[in-house]
């Protein structure tokens, strides 16, 4: 993906996450028929084995693991492999990421469902786990561009928005903003830094800059 792709997607996929937000949070005093439909069709077919996986993810991507844990591993793995530069990026993406949702959840500040099964912190919108998710599996991508990879991680990030439903911590469009918002905030960083990031491997030669401009050499 060329970084003029990389940034028009970001923003795309920024704006659409803010303005689901503002409408649903804002413009909306009651959850969408979709949100409800979807919280009652849960409710009515809830297994233990659904609640026993979703309460597994709830504490893999949410937390001291998703904020810590999971991102420490990935950067360290990333600097083991000699690949510092992709650590940097890697970690520059979770802390905005974090950031963005942060910073949406209190200044959107919408109502989690009622009969949610597990506490969880103020503000409904986006979903931090399932922006979590997408963050994580993005940046994976985006170093390593294989179909597997790319497989795997919208798995796993549909799975992490569904456990979220699972357990009515969420509506669901809470999770679908967060993968919006977590996807968006790694591809505007990547249409800066991804070429720096992935330095000479695979790129176009008119691509192999560093951020400010100049030419890696």
């Amino acid at each position: 993906m060329t970084r003029r792709a990389l940034l028009w997607w970001g923003i795309g996929l920024l704006a659409a996450g803010v303005v689901l937000g503002v409408g649903l949070g804002l413009g909306l005093s009651e959850p969408t028929g979709f949100d409800a439909g979807w919280n009652s069709f849960v409710g009515e077919h809830r297994r233990d084995a659904m609640v026993d996986f979703a309460l597994v993810l709830n504490v893999i991507g949410g937390g001291w693991v998703a904020i810590l844990v999971v991102p420490l591993i990935v950067i360290a793995g990333l600097v083991l492999a000699r690949r510092w530069r992709a650590a940097v990026f890697a970690a520059a993406c979770f802390l905005a990421s974090a950031g963005v949702v942060q910073v949406l959840k209190n200044v959107i500040g919408r109502a989690r469902p009622d009969d949610m099964i597990v506490s969880s912190d103020f503000g409904s919108f986006p979903s931090g786990h399932t922006a979590n998710a997408a963050t994580v599996a993005l940046v994976l991508w985006l170093l390593f561009p294989r179909v597997w990879v790319a497989i795997t991680g919208a798995l796993w990030i549909i799975a992490m928005a569904l456990s979220r439903t699972f357990l009515s911590v969420h509506w669901i469009t809470d999770t679908i903003g967060g993968a919006l918002l977590g996807a968006a905030v790694v591809l505007l960083l990547g249409a800066w830094l991804l070429p720096w990031a992935r330095g000479r491997r695979g790129l176009d030669p008119a691509e192999r800059v560093l951020p400010g401009g100049a030419p890696l050499g």
